[in-house]
């Protein structure tokens, strides 16, 4: 009987594997929008799609970042300067694509950028840190889509949010899950309006890799940062060990589950913008896959359970 099972899905996944294979076809043709290009998974993408032949247009916040995509990629990819926070900043990117796609419309936008910090627990955070980053993350995203929508349905082309793996189960505080469990809200209401469309919608919800994200130089700064501002009655009631722990937890646990090969990320990314039949999500990381996906369909006691039994413990009082 096991034998059965087990055939029947090796079967599933080589029928899988060779459905997934083809990919669209007139690359050359078919423009590409990516924000946050800077560094990390967006810039590598950009690399990735301009080599693959795709019309990459890479939106960056810093000159930086612009610069060093030019020098390293061909004439074809076009970079630009982009504030996701900005209705004036993502507007103008909007009209300079529309000039530029024509009646062809824009194949893919890819919303890459966001931010991870300020992280910690919740009363260790103000209002203002929840809007800054959820102006980014969660915003962001839905302004840029709205802004080329209409040229994304004119190509009946798609739509590719990375998320996180955190915007299936929560395990931190802050606006971090929020912002993310936002972006996934938004990924399936908009997958299922665009549909009749022939738009596709896509999310890409990674694990633990080694990006900003994870660096635990950053992480420890943002930590004593948040420990230092806020009031001492909360400092009190966690304790004058928990900031040590919990810098030792970032630069032994964090570093170690982070995954060094960002191209896992970047291959799915490139598999929702250009296979013929992409996957509604990808899960990329071994971590998202056999730890934290499971973790989130499983009872909230269990999960609870778990989660809270790893975590730093506060002062007895």
């Amino acid at each position: 009987m096991y034998l059965y099972l087990v055939g029947l899905l090796v079967l599933y996944y080589v029928y899988r594997w060779f459905r997934e294979l083809p990919r669209v076809p007139d690359k050359g043709n078919k423009y590409v929008y990516i924000t946050g290009c800077d560094s990390g998974f967006g810039n590598l993408l950009a690399r990735h799609l301009d080599s693959k032949g795709f019309r990459v247009i890479a939106s960056c916040f810093s000159e930086k970042g612009e610069e060093d995509l030019r020098k390293s990629c061909s004439p074809n990819l076009t970079t630009t300067h982009l504030d996701v926070r900005s209705q004036d900043s993502v507007a103008k990117v909007a009209a300079m694509i529309k000039d530029k796609v024509g009646e062809r419309g824009l194949w893919a936008v890819v919303n890459n950028a966001g931010v991870s910090l300020p992280s910690g627990p919740c009363d260790w955070l103000t209002i203002d840190d929840y809007k800054s980053m959820l102006d980014v993350n969660l915003n962001g995203v839905i302004a840029v889509t709205l802004s080329v929508l209409p040229l994304i349905k004119k190509a009946r082309g798609r739509v590719v949010n990375v998320a996180s793996v955190f915007g299936r189960i929560s395990v931190t505080g802050g606006p971090y899950t929020i912002s993310k469990y936002g972006v996934e809200a938004f990924n399936d209401s908009l997958r299922l309006n665009m549909a009749p469309f022939g738009v596709k919608v896509l999310c890409i919800e990674p694990g633990f890799f080694k990006t900003n994200v994870t660096d635990s130089a950053i992480l420890t700064k943002n930590v004593k940062y948040l420990w230092e501002k806020m009031p001492q009655e909360v400092r009190d009631d966690y304790g004058t060990e928990f900031l040590e722990k919990s810098i030792a937890v970032m630069k032994e646990k964090v570093e170690k589950i982070s995954d060094g090969d960002l191209l896992k990320v970047v291959g799915c990314m490139e598999h929702a913008v250009s296979a013929v039949r992409p996957r509604h999500r990808y899960s990329p990381g071994w971590d998202a896959k056999f730890f934290w996906l499971p973790l989130s369909y499983m009872p909230t006691c269990v999960s609870d359970y778990i989660i809270t039994s790893q975590a730093i413990p506060i002062a007895k009082k």
